[in-house]
């Protein structure tokens, strides 16, 4: 399982487009930027609390938004198949090994 950082950026990235304007600055400055509760919230004039309830409620829609729609997790089995499929390749495996590695990422679609 992905650190909660890295898995938030892959979040971001894929889902970004769903956030509104203040929550994709608010993730972007916090996940992105690496800047401080307190750091965006001087930036946005509001409270800490303010900027930390907003991330914390922005985290829990791009988990369900993953949860429906699974975007990273066949983007993580999309990779782990290219990858075999790369192995596969390279070491001379048959044809009809390299067949069903294709065949499965084109499920994923």
């Amino acid at each position: 399982m992905l650190d909660k950082t890295l898995r938030m950026n892959y979040l971001f990235d894929f889902y970004h487009a769903l956030l509104t304007e203040k929550q994709r600055n608010y993730m972007s400055l916090y996940y992105l930027d690496d800047f401080s509760l307190g750091e965006i919230a001087e930036e946005f004039e509001v409270s800490r609390q303010a900027v930390y309830d907003n991330i914390r409620r922005t985290e829990t829609m791009l988990e369900g938004y993953e949860q429906k729609l699974k975007l990273l997790a066949k983007f993580e089995e999309r990779r782990i198949l290219l990858k075999e499929l790369r192995h596969a390749l390279e070491s001379g495996s048959d044809q009809r090994k390299c067949r069903v590695l294709v065949e499965r990422v084109e499920k994923l679609e």
